[in-house]
């Protein structure tokens, strides 16, 4: 029982942080304030702890070193092992500390991952890429606040690992949208972890490298231990489940795995485009079309020379931006490809509206009986290919104004029927989100194909943090996927999401590829969202609970 004297001294000192003792000790709360003491337990004593008189700088560099290691174990560096200590560093920066504190060391460790991450945003300009940045960093605030309050619980490692789930949910949806790049799932393409994806979708991939991180810690905690229990035997626990979530990964894709099909010919054309890297290509559209028109005689007569027999070819997004239903030469040069080649294609194209609005468009182009089915572009780029509330921004960005035409968002899921298969599409920044893909092979794709228009990033790591997402969706839906780009990176992905070919890029490039469709969902198509739902709700309410708890402890020390 406190004293009246250490009561009043404990309410004049509010902000005072304490340490946890090694049996039990007090741990500060949201406010500040002292936290009652817990009962001693080998998972949650080690992070309620102070690290010297350096305390700040070390929670400062683990913030920091966060961030990064998760750049590092995305392409194009491809550290995937660094993602889990990412996740651990995270919960050693901000465990133990005030909530408000957690708050700008959760900034500091989204701004050291998404400042480098999407440097290739500056082709629009330095202050878009800061901008987006600067947004996309914002979710790591509150989640960081989140781990602080979760990782007071027993079982930390489980509920702050779906703490970064919860976050990756919120950025994939939320404002304009969503922009979900940089997921701790898209760095672990074909590694053990890829393996739950096609469990429960990149969520699940989230919340198993996370774990693996926090198991991780728990071990190196309990090891660094000075308390008069063993930290041995607990640390082998926990190294011994890190690595069972790791092993368990490369089971999971053969839980309900897809039945295999019809072996399908493909071709890809990657026509190339001039000025690459540049902001716009739009001054040479023409050009652009007639590459990709080459691109499939060029293709057809290798067809011819090797006596393969094509059943369909792909073209990248944006292999034309002249509408062929408006304009005459290019349908022309489009239905003469169609019929050198002998075989259904699929093209990209612009696709203009009376009111000057457009659809990003992949449209099926039959020899015979020329344009049939088409897919439309759900996810568009903002500011790239629509301008949110344009008299507003346009007003102090002049810039904008060089995206003259807004794209309009698709509805439908892109399971096209060509050549006697049915091909999952999704353009471009679609692979990104969960439900495009998902869709489409739910409506009944047996290949993954993703044509693309990276025109403006080659070079600059772009490219391949998309062909990593890509792989990610090839495993989590069981099927062979096809990245088909203006200039590069085109890929062939097989089902494990290993790379089975690989364009240059900034080159002409044509390719013949023998895929085998698969028939029947994965767990994770069956299941949608279900998973991301799940584990998201079990982040928050930790939260919750942490919090109850806390005011609990604070009351039961006041009236003590």
């Amino acid at each position: 029982m406190l004293t009246a004297s250490s009561q009043r001294l404990r309410k004049a000192r509010p902000h005072v942080v304490t340490e946890h003792t090694e049996r039990g000790g007090a741990g500060p709360t949201a406010s500040g304030a002292p936290q009652a003491p817990v009962a001693a337990r080998d998972d949650v004593l080690p992070l309620g702890r102070r690290w010297g008189r350096l305390d700040l700088l070390w929670r400062v560099l683990a913030a920091a070193g966060s961030g990064l290691a998760q750049l590092l174990a995305l392409p194009p560096y491809g550290l995937w092992w660094l993602g889990p200590l990412s996740a651990a560093l995270l919960v050693f920066a901000v465990a133990g500390t005030r909530v408000r504190r957690a708050a700008w060391l959760g900034a500091l460790a989204g701004a050291s991952l998404m400042v480098p991450l999407v440097h290739w945003q500056d082709v629009f300009g330095v202050d878009v890429w800061l901008l987006i940045s600067a947004a996309e960093t914002v979710y790591f605030v509150p989640m960081a606040m989140g781990i602080a309050l979760a990782a007071r619980l027993p079982g930390w490692p489980v509920w702050t690992a779906a703490l970064w789930v919860a976050q990756e949910a919120v950025r994939a949806r939320w404002p304009l949208g969503g922009f979900p790049w940089g997921k701790l799932a898209f760095a672990q393409p074909d590694t053990p972890f890829a393996g739950y994806a096609a469990l429960g979708s990149s969520a699940l991939v989230t919340f198993t490298v996370a774990l693996a991180g926090g198991l991780l810690l728990w071990a190196a905690l309990r090891l660094a231990s000075r308390g008069p229990r063993p930290g041995a035997p607990t640390a082998a626990l926990a190294l011994a489940a890190s690595a069972a979530v790791v092993a368990c990964g490369t089971l999971a894709p053969g839980l309900g795995r897809p039945a295999q099909g019809e072996t399908v010919t493909l071709g890809m054309v990657q026509g190339n485009v001039p000025n690459v890297g540049e902001m716009s290509v739009a001054g040479e559209r023409m050009q652009v079309l007639n590459n990709h028109a080459r691109g499939v005689h060029d293709l057809a007569a290798l067809a011819r020379d090797e006596g393969t027999a094509l059943d369909l070819i792909v073209l990248p997004e944006n292999a034309s931006d002249i509408d062929p239903f408006r304009d005459p030469v290019a349908r022309e040069t489009i239905d003469a490809a169609a019929a050198d080649a002998g075989v259904p294609l699929l093209w990209g194209m612009s696709r203009f509206n009376d009111d000057g609005s457009r659809y990003v468009s992949s449209v099926v182009w039959d020899p015979e009986t020329g344009p049939g089915e088409m897919y439309d572009k759900r996810f568009l780029v903002p500011f790239g290919e629509y301008i949110p509330y344009r008299d507003f921004f346009t007003r102090f960005v002049r810039r904008l104004e060089q995206v003259s035409s807004d794209a309009v968002p698709g509805t439908e899921p892109g399971a096209l029927e060509i050549g006697g298969t049915t091909l999952a599409v999704g353009i471009c920044f679609d692979v990104a989100f969960d439900a495009p893909v998902r869709e489409s092979v739910a409506a009944g794709g047996g290949i993954i194909v993703i044509p693309t228009n990276n025109a403006n990033y080659n070079f600059t790591g772009q490219s391949d943090q998309q062909l990593a997402i890509t792989r990610l969706r090839a495993v989590e839906h069981g099927r062979p996927a096809v990245v088909v780009s203006t200039s590069g990176i085109s890929a062939v992905v097989n089902p494990d999401g290993t790379v089975a070919y690989r364009s240059p890029e900034a080159e002409a490039d044509v390719h013949i590829a023998e895929l085998t469709a698969t028939a029947g969902p994965t767990v994770a198509t069956r299941l949608g969202a279900a998973p991301e739902a799940f584990l998201g709700a079990l982040g928050l309410a930790a939260v919750v609970a942490s919090v109850i708890l806390s005011r609990r402890a604070r009351r039961a020390s006041a009236h003590g």
